[in-house]
C-alpha cells in the first residue's frame, strides 16, 4: 500500500512540475482577434510583469532568439489571433517598471525570448515572417520580481 502511495505522489508530483512552466495549451489572461492592417498603429494593453517558473527549468521551451534568465507564469498573459500577417514585421515590445522578460510562442510552435533589446531593460522581438495565427505572449521579469509593465504590438511592411 505503501508503495501505491508513494507512486501516485511521484507520479502527481511530476505533472506538477510540467504543469510549473509557460504552457501555449493553457487559457491566456486575455485573448484578442486582430490584422496586420490594424497593428499598422501600434496597440498595447497593460499587464503585470513578473511570474514563478524560472525559463530554464523548462524542457521544451527553446527560443529561436536571446538566451537569458527569466521568470514566466504557466498561462500565456495575452493570446493574439493575428490575420493577414505575411506582408509585414510584427514588433512585439513591452515598456515596464522593472527589468522585464518578453516569451513568444508562434502559430509556428517556435518559442522566441528577449530581455533588453528595447532599451532601459525592457525586451523587444522583431518576427520577420510571421504568419497569421495564434500567437502567444509572455511578460516576466529577469529576477522573478513582479511590476506594473505594458505590451505593445505594431506591424511594419516588409
Amino acid at each position: 500500500m505503501k508503495r501505491i502511495l508513494a507512486m501516485a505522489l511521484l507520479a502527481f508530483g511530476a505533472a506538477g512540475a510540467a504543469q510549473a512552466c509557460p504552457d501555449w495549451r493553457l487559457e491566456a489572461a486575455a485573448s484578442y482577434n486582430l490584422s496586420g492592417d490594424q497593428l499598422r498603429k501600434a496597440q498595447g494593453a497593460d499587464v503585470i510583469a513578473g511570474g514563478e517558473n524560472y525559463i530554464w527549468n523548462c524542457r521544451g521551451i527553446n527560443p529561436q532568439s536571446d538566451q537569458g534568465a527569466g521568470y514566466f507564469t504557466s498561462n500565456p498573459d495575452f493570446r493574439f489571433f493575428i490575420s493577414d500577417l505575411e506582408r509585414y514585421q510584427l514588433v512585439v515590445s513591452v515598456i515596464s517598471q522593472c527589468d522585464s522578460a518578453l516569451l513568444i510562442n508562434t502559430q509556428s510552435a517556435s518559442w522566441y525570448y528577449d530581455d533588453d533589446d528595447n532599451g532601459n531593460l525592457d525586451p523587444r522581438i522583431v518576427l520577420t515572417r510571421p504568419i497569421s495565427g495564434q500567437i502567444d505572449v509572455w511578460v516576466g521579469t529577469y529576477d522573478g520580481e513582479y511590476c506594473d509593465a505594458r505590451l505593445m504590438l505594431e506591424t511594419f511592411p516588409r
